[in-house]
């Protein structure tokens, strides 16, 4: 068994009374779950596996985090859970050196670029209504169901798919698509969308108002919205002003297309 270091467990009871979360941690499986308050983080760090988040019923979140290999020593993969005031934090870490923080996970062992390790993590995250959620690996997907509030969401090697209620979003990766579905947008926040060798379609309202910087190299630039352009004309690469302007809306790619679409 693998468990948490003991100033981990110190820290986490010290910040919560006991009936307020749970978590188990086994060889191959991994749980947590407790109460959020709308407007807190939930952030979730992986290294190596998918993330995947749905609705949760109530005001319990829920993180379960599974193990898979076939060669590698699923010890070698470790779960961490860190309190910062209402926000929560949960790292797979791979290797004794590595480290989380609400800043993200630090991996300083070399262990998981062996050949004969290919331990991974399944995350899949129950999220409550008006919780915001940060979610990040390197090799994997991230899919975003669920979401009713501000989302966070970067990988290296995965597409990103992200649907929610309420904006705003941020979404990058570099091996990928990006297809985002925000049916409503809160505050003035700038967005960013990016990815290099693959597509970027975004869904907003249709009383999207905002600045826009649309790039691509290999592809095309498409939009549902009438433009008012800003400085040369140039079909890779669009400046440009929706409705009254306002939050800046970047939208990058090398090898694939951009859609800027009203959900409907």
């Amino acid at each position: 068994m693998h468990r948490i270091s003991r100033a981990a467990i110190a820290a986490l009871l010290f910040a919560l009374p006991a009936a307020a979360q749970s978590s188990t941690s086994t060889d191959d499986r991994f749980t947590w779950s407790g109460k959020m308050a709308s407007g807190a983080w939930l952030r979730v760090y992986d290294l190596n596996g998918s993330i995947s988040v749905e609705r949760a019923s109530g005001d319990v979140a829920e993180v379960t985090g599974e193990k898979h290999w076939r060669r590698g020593d699923p010890k070698d993969v470790r779960f961490v859970i860190v309190k910062d005031g209402e926000n929560m934090t949960i790292c797979a870490l791979w290797g004794d050196e590595s480290s989380c923080s609400a800043r993200g996970a630090s991996h300083h062992s070399h262990r998981h670029n062996d050949d004969h390790n290919d331990v991974s993590v399944k995350f899949v995250i129950k999220l409550p209504k008006g919780v915001k959620v940060d979610v990040n690996t390197v090799n994997g997907g991230l899919d975003v169901s669920g979401a009713q509030s501000e989302v966070e969401a970067s990988t290296v090697n995965g597409r990103i798919e992200i649907a929610t209620t309420t904006g705003p979003v941020n979404a990058q990766t570099v091996n990928g698509s990006v297809n985002v579905r925000m049916d409503a947008l809160s505050g003035t926040d700038d967005l960013e969308f990016s990815t290099v060798n693959g597509s970027v379609s975004v869904e907003v309202p249709s009383n999207f108002s905002g600045e826009l910087e649309m790039e691509t190299v290999n592809g095309s630039i498409t939009t549902d919205f009438p433009l008012m352009l800003t400085g040369k004309i140039n079909p890779k690469h669009i400046r440009a002003k929706v409705g009254n302007g306002g939050r800046r809306v970047e939208m990058k790619t090398v090898n694939g297309s951009i859609e800027l679409k009203k959900a409907g």
